[in-house]
């Protein structure tokens, strides 16, 4: 009998550690490619999109990527439970809120300093998981005290002036992105990463492009579409593509590890953003940027020993009313 127990609780033990592995390595990915997005935001702009156009764009193109993608290879995960989409709506609506200051801010900051603020994000992360009964643990507090300091110095040395209305955007959009990963992570107990996904990139696209017709117009907005150069549909393409990926990756992660644990593995995506930006966008950093960057990478390494784990379902919370019948548990 004791044999029949600690077999069950080795399996259950190895299983965890698998979903640790998947959530970790997803999480990483996902970060890599969230490292290009500002990037070819950037040069999409540049090249002449205007902000809300090239964010409108984006998301539209991804979600068809996606949509494809599943219809064609697993059809199953177009499956999802009523409360789910009302998840994935709200999750949508925020993300498209943010995407549009984002991408409204990267038209007037640089792509380093901007990037860096939007990097913020697991404070807020911190913030809406404690108000859903989810508190973080020490080690969580310690890294989010080493990351602060790092991102200050990344800021504060920076040698032109302060675009406040790009900084005030830019720091909005970071708050919407981190409210949006707890209302994902209670989709994804029972969801698999790929429909949660697909349904939240649908709800963004609601959003960002009425916002981009609005603020345009749709004659400025089909002109500026018609317009543009050739070359600046090579960016927008790339953009679609590594939010297609990462989106599936980022939810991958919050279904194994939860939404703090994902969102302080993101910010390995600012290394990747401001070597890119430096050699990429000519973009230049001082010692004292690098040294921030060293602080977030400890940030970074002290995550592999942090055990908070917030992939459980919790009971209670005010993100609570988000749960499914258990038939959908076997979509997976």
């Amino acid at each position: 009998m004791h044999k029949y127990i600690d077999q069950k609780i080795a399996v259950k033990h190895n299983n965890n550690l698998k979903k640790i592995s998947i959530g970790f390595n997803s999480a990483i990915a996902a970060a890599i490619f969230l490292g290009f997005t500002p990037i070819f935001g950037k040069q999409a702009i540049q090249e002449g999109f205007s902000p809300l156009v090239t964010v409108a764009l984006r998301t539209l193109l991804a979600s068809l990527f996606l949509f494809i993608s599943i219809l064609l290879l697993r059809p199953k995960y177009l499956c999802i439970y009523p409360v789910g989409l009302i998840g994935c709506a709200l999750a949508g609506i925020l993300n498209g809120i943010g995407s549009l200051f984002y991408y409204s801010a990267l038209g007037r900051i640089d792509v380093s300093i901007g990037h860096l603020l939007y990097m913020l994000y697991p404070i807020f992360v911190a913030i809406w998981l404690w108000l859903d009964h989810q508190p973080p643990t020490r080690l969580t507090y310690l890294r989010l005290v080493v990351i602060i300091p790092g991102i200050l110095l990344l800021i504060k040395t920076g040698t032109k002036p302060v675009d406040y209305i790009g900084v005030s955007q830019m720091l909005v959009a970071s708050a919407f992105y981190a409210l949006h990963l707890p209302v994902n992570q209670r989709v994804l107990y029972d969801m698999p990463a790929p429909t949660v996904t697909l349904y939240t990139l649908f709800a963004m696209s609601a959003v960002v492009i009425p916002g981009a017709l609005i603020h345009t117009s749709p004659d400025g907005f089909w002109l500026n579409i018609t317009s543009t150069a050739t070359s600046a549909w090579f960016p927008l393409i790339g953009l679609s593509l590594v939010t297609f990926l990462s989106r599936v990756l980022l939810f991958m992660g919050v279904k194994h590890l939860g939404g703090m644990q994902t969102a302080l593995l993101g910010l390995g995506e600012i290394l990747i953003t401001l070597i890119l930006a430096f050699s990429w966008l000519q973009e230049s950093f001082s010692l004292i940027q690098w040294l921030g960057t060293g602080l977030i990478s400890i940030s970074l390494i002290l995550s592999a020993i942090d055990k908070n784990d917030t992939s459980k379902k919790k009971s209670g919370g005010w993100l609570s009313w988000i749960s499914s019948s258990p038939i959908f548990n076997k979509i997976e």
